[in-house]
């Protein structure tokens, strides 16, 4: 891996020079890990995990080659839509994440708030600014963001369009759930296709919609499914490995590809060993470069993270003969979406049907929503007797987490769950099955 290191090395050291003649050099890279994790991949990972990281590599890779092939969105967007074009969405979050794999992450930030960005926007959508302000990456044609979860999203995708000329889609989510509010939103996601069809002189097909949603629905109950299952079996993955499942269900749910994925995992981790250790799931972001987070999550046969509720942040079924309509509900009864009440019932029934030993919540600096829901969540989770973590840092700035004051709450917590004392007064309690 010495090669890759000094490649790495090699890039951040040109990019930092010379922003604007960097992409080739990054694209390089992208082709060249595509090409490793199909030939070489990490064989301590189980299948399902090599194969996962594999797809996830060579959709960022192949979409990047041309930037006529995708539209940038945030992690929120629906992506659905945008597959009836025969394009992809590659979202700012995750390409800011790629972007981090050549430690250029701290130059981007910088670079953003040099420009006059704010110190307290997002850290991802400060990578992706300053990637693009400094000429690091090309731009492409279209983009789609939504106001759900992230403050931040208006404001960064306007100032994109005002520097790089890049035109947006803004879909303004209602915080209410109700049928006006589904009305008007199903309304804006109409006008988006319509404003796709302009953009690339491509008819939509509304019948191509519907089929992607039919996938969606299943590719959602045999991930729900494989979660059960990662319960009771021990299927090594990593950290990141949560993360491209996020990935997965955001950027490429509703197609064939990743269902068909998604049933490989479900058929073989059915072949592993029972699991025997802690059962954790996992809160909010992934702050997949975490050193002491990757040393006990990574391949660990102690502790297994069974599921994420980013990756399931949506649970509804869709009705396809309603595309639209089906869509506005699916984003407006997102878990991110609405009162932080709403969020902790929806993570509150995933740990029934679940069953971890523990949560963790990763509040990731910046990030308000997260933040102000966590003492709520913590409640609502103690209440059932699971013991429950928050940890603060940054999901991509290493600056700002401190890997010392992670590392040592987090060996405090899990030796007092190997323990099986109670959280609130260090002594030995009896766990309770949840049905």
């Amino acid at each position: 891996m010495w090669i890759a290191d000094k490649y790495i090395d090699y890039v951040k050291e040109q990019t930092i020079k010379h922003p604007e003649q960097s992409w080739g050099k990054i694209m390089l890279g992208f082709k060249a890990n595509k090409l490793r994790t199909r030939l070489l991949p990490k064989k301590e990972m189980a299948e399902g995990y090599q194969r996962l990281e594999a797809m996830m590599m060579s959709f960022v890779a192949d979409s990047l080659g041309r930037t006529e092939r995708y539209v940038w969105g945030n992690i929120f967007s629906p992506c659905e839509i945008v597959h009836c074009f025969g394009l992809s969405t590659l979202s700012i979050e995750c390409l800011a994440c790629f972007l981090s794999g050549y430690h250029l992450e701290d130059y981007f930030i910088d670079c953003a708030q040099n420009e006059g960005i704010a110190p307290t926007l997002c850290s991802y959508h400060k990578t992706f600014v300053g990637a693009i302000d400094s000429g690091a990456v090309p731009v492409p044609r279209y983009a789609v963001t939504t106001s759900l979860s992230c403050d931040g999203n208006l404001n960064t995708f306007r100032y994109l369009e005002k520097k790089k000329g890049v035109p947006f889609t803004f879909l303004d989510v209602p915080y209410r759930d109700d049928e006006a509010s589904v009305e008007y939103l199903a309304g804006q996601l109409k006008e988006f296709a319509a404003a796709l069809e302009a953009r690339f002189g491509r008819r939509f097909d509304e019948e191509k919609l519907k089929e992607i949603l039919e996938i969606e629905n299943e590719t959602r109950k045999e991930l729900v499914r494989f979660f059960e299952l990662q319960s009771e079996y021990y299927y090594p993955g990593e950290l990141i490995s949560q993360l491209y499942l996020m990935m997965g269900m955001h950027l490429l749910i509703g197609t064939r590809e990743f269902l068909n994925l998604i049933r490989f995992m479900v058929q073989d981790i059915q072949t592993r060993p029972r699991f025997e250790g802690k059962k954790i799931l996992w809160i909010h972001l992934l702050p997949f470069y975490q050193e002491s987070l990757r040393q006990y999550f990574n391949t660990n046969e102690t502790y297994q993270i069974i599921a994420s509720d980013i990756v399931l942040d949506s649970v509804e079924e869709l009705d396809p003969e309603k595309p639209f309509h089906s869509l506005a509900k699916k984003i407006i009864r997102n878990l991110y979406n609405g009162s932080y009440r709403n969020r902790a019932q929806i993570v509150s029934g995933l740990a029934d049907r679940l069953h971890p030993d523990a949560v963790i919540q990763f509040c990731h600096w910046g990030c308000k929503q997260s933040s102000g829901s966590s003492i709520l969540l913590k409640e609502r989770i103690q209440e059932k007797g699971i013991p429950m973590l928050i940890l603060d840092g940054d999901g991509i700035d290493k600056r700002n987490s401190h890997d010392g004051q992670i590392k040592t709450r987090l060996e405090a917590f899990l030796e007092m769950l190997d323990s099986g004392e109670s959280e609130e007064t260090g002594e030995k309690k009896e766990r309770k099955t949840i049905c």
